[in-house]
């Protein structure tokens, strides 16, 4: 288990590299809400998503060994994206494996920045090419299962128990359980009166279903949301989900995507379905919470294209 020290270590490593963003009082989705909302902006992160802070303080923390043999990573898209744009910038090469169901615009980012993308049928089969090419000598930068890792993401609370007013609640996204273990940490410690809420989507249901099970263990995937479609969640984020988190909500990939058009109308901010699901979460968190509740949201990216959004919508219904 990390603690509030893992974190604040990671802290001081990033800083310059990556940026504290906005954490604001949001007017719009107070009154979408009727109760008090702040929203941790950080789809404004380098590379659209908090991914950058994990894997800079993974590649910040290798040896000379590990950096010349370069680095390698699994992802559905965003943590792609930030392991090849921050590996760039320290020049430490990189390749990044990821499904063919990935975003395009993720691919394109990925290897715009200079990574080497490997692609595969599904999230299944790219986690066992990364373990083959981790065996044949590359250093792995796992996206959740990595002490180093989830005290980077944990970088997040901390700028939001420092930067946020009062908060009765706080509801983050869940792939793998890398962020909501390091933000629930860094809330604990700082804020330990703060219930912290995961959210998943129906069909990536790798954290609810390992707490329902009492451990790990595979999922099968059929969301459309691919930044959250981890097919199992690691025992590290398990444990600081079990010890640490309220409750894992599940909802349904059409109020993810309602969610992207409210935050537009309602926040004026550009969210991605990973960050889209927190609204319907958080009507559910505000409903058990009652009118005392003061909500924090980690907007945890925006790296969806117009098209993807308006495909998603118009499919649901929803334009």
């Amino acid at each position: 288990m990390i603690d509030l020290a893992d974190i604040q270590t990671a802290a001081q490593r990033i800083a310059g590299h990556v940026v504290r963003t906005p954490t604001v009082p949001s007017p719009g989705l107070s009154a979408l809400l009727g109760v008090p909302v702040t929203a941790k902006l950080e789809l404004l992160q380098r590379t659209g998503s908090f991914k950058a802070r994990g894997a800079t303080a993974k590649l910040l923390s290798l040896s000379g060994a590990e950096r010349a043999a370069g680095v390698v990573a699994v992802s559905g898209g965003n943590h792609g994206i930030a392991l090849a744009v921050m590996a760039a910038a320290l020049d430490v090469k990189a390749t990044v494996v990821m499904p063919r169901t990935a975003p395009p615009r993720s691919l394109a980012l990925a290897e715009a920045a200079g990574a080497s993308v490997r692609l595969t049928d599904g999230m299944d089969s790219a986690f066992q090419l990364v373990t083959r090419l981790r065996d044949e000598g590359l250093t792995l930068v796992h996206p959740f299962d990595d002490p180093v890792v989830i005290a980077g993401q944990g970088t997040v609370g901390l700028e939001l128990a420092e930067d946020a007013g009062e908060l009765t609640d706080v509801v983050v996204s869940v792939g793998g359980g890398g962020l909501v273990a390091g933000v629930a940490a860094a809330l604990r410690a700082l804020r330990p009166g703060v219930r912290v809420w995961g959210v998943e989507t129906a069909g990536a249901e790798a954290m609810s279903g390992a707490l329902k099970a009492g451990g790990p263990l595979p999922v099968p995937l059929s969301s459309l949301v691919t930044t959250l479609s981890a097919p199992s969640v690691s025992q590290l984020t398990y444990d600081h989900v079990s010890a640490l988190v309220e409750e894992v909500l599940v909802v349904p990939d059409r109020e993810s995507v309602r969610g992207c058009l409210e935050f537009a109308e309602h926040a004026k901010v550009w969210a991605e379905p990973a960050a889209g699901c927190l609204l319907p979460a958080a009507r559910q968190v505000r409903e058990r919470a009652g009118a005392g509740a003061r909500i924090g949201l980690v907007v945890c990216g925006g790296n969806t294209t117009p098209g993807e959004l308006v495909g998603w919508a118009g499919s649901f219904g929803l334009l």
